[in-house]
């Protein structure tokens, strides 16, 4: 069970949605079911136009949902992630900041989503 804070200069206020716990549904899904508009243009982890930032609300430890082959590349290619934090997420289950709203999936934590409007473009 999670709670999704969406936050962008686009909207007129946050927007919280409740994730069930189990779900494998991405942050993009919940966004579009819930007609919240992180800019998207393929929806596969190919182009990185969904990119977001993403906060951790609870004490809890951090969840680090594992990063794809195809968002590695995309948020190396924006210069959104380094090799430390590439290292971090895969050896430590340390998220990194920048995700793409396409592979990541909510997992049991409270979490804050920024996104700019723009595609490829954080907060």
């Amino acid at each position: 069970m999670a709670n999704i804070t969406f936050q962008s200069p686009i909207m007129q206020k946050a927007k919280t949605v409740y994730a069930v716990a189990g779900n494998t549904k991405t942050i993009l899904a919940l966004a579009e079911e819930h007609k919240i508009p992180i800019p998207f243009e393929c929806g596969d982890g190919d182009c990185g136009s969904c990119l977001i930032e993403v906060s951790t609300l609870d004490d809890k430890p951090k969840m680090g949902m594992a990063l794809t082959e195809k968002e590695k590349a995309r948020l190396k290619e924006l210069q959104k992630i380094t090799p430390q934090e590439i290292e971090n997420a895969e050896t430590s289950d340390i998220p990194p900041r920048y995700r793409l709203a396409c592979q990541y999936i909510a997992r049991d934590e409270d979490v804050i989503v920024r996104f700019s409007g723009t595609p490829g473009g954080s907060s």
